[in-house]
């Protein structure tokens, strides 16, 4: 068994370099032929340069096979999951909700080379125009940016980091959709604004700069380490004497805590399905379970978070998900466990093509070629 392992692991290798990176056929064959001799036996070798010679041949004659996606719904599912390298419970889920040619087109955007997008930061004085000038002198190609404080680029990142461009304080690595929650939550100067969730402190960062140097945002997190990058990372960006780092559990510190706050920014833990483009190994370091358990934990901050709103206050519930069930259900059964939170839509907040007809923010990678994400204002009454 460990051999079959191990030999399958070195011809993955192979197949991908083949099918995926275009590395010249010698170099794959001789490289995993020698990889096999070394980890496995010398005849090992044998096989795994036939299997790859006549994988090579297929493609050259381009009749390489393919699953057969005919049969029923979970046939085809499992059949698409090999070809487009999904899990099979996502692609059931997606052709169930989305439609089969919309799934397609999420699995293909999430097998695609992810572009990023860089936040100028206002706060040190810097503008986009800034911004763009320090990316053209490196030579990096950019795209600007549907907000006006973002750009975005393919390749160059390394060059980026490199001139530090981040560590010196002009811009911060931060995608559109996330930029959107932070028009979604709209602080304004004088507010005090709580972020429940708050590292790695993107949002964070970016609501204390539209603060304009007047009023508060504190920014609450379980993980001490990454509460510590946050804070440093508000420092090299001007931003320290606006953001208070609080380390804690949100469902603790809710009870406790007697301060209430104009508004609250619930970014809650989910299954990050929106940004698989970007994390690649995400997709198989989910379960159907995992959104079982992410749904009750949503639901326990949320009650939590709504603790400190004040009265005529909002709450601001966004993930990083496309699942309606994260995303629209959530709030459906918040507002019907709190009878005192009004769904506040998202009009004027942001462009009208992000609207949903419920009237929350939503980003979809297929159609705005932006990471997904969801946000929902919730406005407290004043009793």
């Amino acid at each position: 068994a460990t051999w079959n392992r191990c030999c399958c692991r070195i011809l993955r290798i192979g197949f991908f370099e083949i099918l995926k990176l275009n590395v010249p056929a010698y170099a794959v064959v001789d490289e995993n032929v020698r990889l096999a001799k070394v980890a496995l036996r010398p005849g090992a070798g044998n096989m795994v340069n036939a299997i790859l010679r006549k994988l090579l041949l297929l493609k050259e004659t381009d009749s390489l096979p393919l699953p057969n996606i005919e049969g029923d719904d979970r046939a085809q599912a499992r059949a698409l999951s090999i070809i487009y390298s999904h899990p099979v419970w996502m692609v059931r889920r997606w052709i169930r909700f989305l439609g089969k040619e919309e799934a397609l087109k999420l699995m293909n955007w999430n097998n695609s080379d992810p572009y990023f997008s860089l936040r100028v930061n206002t706060t040190n004085g810097y503008t986009r125009d800034d911004l763009v000038n320090r990316l053209e002198d490196l030579q990096v190609h950019y795209e600007k940016s549907i907000m006006d404080e973002f750009v975005r680029i393919r390749e160059g990142m390394q060059a980026v980091l490199q001139a530090g461009l981040l560590k010196e304080g002009m811009c911060a690595v931060q995608d559109e959709s996330a930029g959107f929650v932070v028009s979604v939550v709209d602080p304004q100067p004088g507010e005090t604004i709580m972020d429940c969730c708050a590292a790695p402190g993107g949002k964070t960062l970016f609501m204390a700069s539209r603060l304009a140097g007047q009023g508060k945002v504190s920014a609450l997190d379980i993980n001490k380490g990454r509460l510590r990058i946050l804070m440093e990372a508000a420092k090299c960006h001007n931003l320290d004497d606006i953001i208070t780092d609080i380390h804690g559990d949100l469902r603790l510190y809710a009870k406790e805590s007697t301060v209430k706050y104009d508004k609250v920014l619930l970014d809650a833990p989910c299954s990050g399905l929106g940004v698989l483009s970007k994390r690649a190994d995400l997709r198989w370091n989910r379960q159907f379970e995992d959104l079982e358990e992410l749904v009750c934990l949503q639901d326990e901050l949320l009650d939590s978070a709504s603790l400190l709103v004040k009265p005529g206050g909002v709450l601001i519930y966004s993930t990083c998900s496309i699942d309606h069930e994260e995303n629209e259900n959530r709030v459906t059964t918040f507002v019907q466990r709190h009878p005192e939170f009004t769904p506040q839509g998202v009009h004027g907040y942001v462009p009208a093509e992000f609207i949903t007809d419920d009237g929350f923010y939503s980003s979809s990678p297929t159609k705005h070629s932006l990471d997904g994400a969801f946000a929902a204002r919730l406005v407290r009454s004043m009793h």
